[in-house]
């Protein structure tokens, strides 16, 4: 049975890991009987209030609200382990890009937490699969550019030139389609970069599993 691991980055589509296409993607899993564990790192986040449209000004722990996506069955990400797994996914959201990396403030010059930079770089060193939802690709443009591998950031111009720079190669395609990336392993969906409906996410999230499987073979 093949093993995923998920790496989250807090609960909520503004200020964590985004909570739809999170399910989307261990449901796609699930339905194929792999088995997945999720993890995250530690530390503290900007809580931005979903409701009102603005920072709250709360502080919260980024694995203590991952936890809520996944029951509580969760590790901390220095826990992670290539070797014990056979794929990585990283959901999307707004934590990607300020709780994994600085990527929202810092675009193109960002840096990216060295727990999830190392995940991503030991899975691929190891020859398995990397799978990225919405803006999480970014997080793969900065740790693997040197690579040139070709992700999908949907039609957002500017992220798709911010990951050129960094070395990527960028394709265009649709929420309910995913980009694999066969050379180097890699397969990124936009997700809600494009998607209006949930139903498009998982579409996608489903495609991105399917390429995922093929790569893992």
């Amino acid at each position: 049975m093949k093993k995923t691991a998920v790496i989250l980055a807090g609960c909520g589509n503004r200020d964590g890991s985004e909570t739809h296409e999170t399910l989307s993607a261990l449901l796609a899993m699930d339905k194929r009987g792999m088995q997945y564990q999720c993890f995250a790192p530690q530390g503290e986040f900007s809580v931005y209030n979903h409701i009102e449209g603005k920072p709250s000004g709360e502080k919260r722990n980024i694995i203590i609200e991952a936890s809520r996506l996944c029951r509580g069955d969760i590790k901390p990400l220095s826990a992670y382990r290539a070797e014990d797994f056979d794929a990585l996914v990283l959901p999307g959201g707004m934590g990607a890009a300020q709780n994994w990396s600085n990527y929202a403030f810092e675009g193109e010059n960002m840096e990216v937490n060295a727990e999830v930079a190392e995940a991503v770089r030991s899975t691929n060193a190891a020859g398995k699969p990397v799978a990225a939802m919405c803006i999480a690709p970014m997080i793969l443009a900065k740790v693997l550019g040197d690579k040139h591998p070709t992700i999908t950031l949907g039609n957002d111009c500017q992220a798709a030139e911010h990951a050129r720079k960094l070395g990527c190669k960028h394709r265009i395609c649709t929420a309910e389609e995913a980009v694999a990336d066969k050379e180097n392993k890699i397969v990124t969906t936009p997700a809600y970069m494009l998607a209006t409906h949930i139903a498009e996410v998982f579409a996608g999230a489903d495609r991105m599993v399917e390429e995922l499987v093929k790569l893992m073979a």
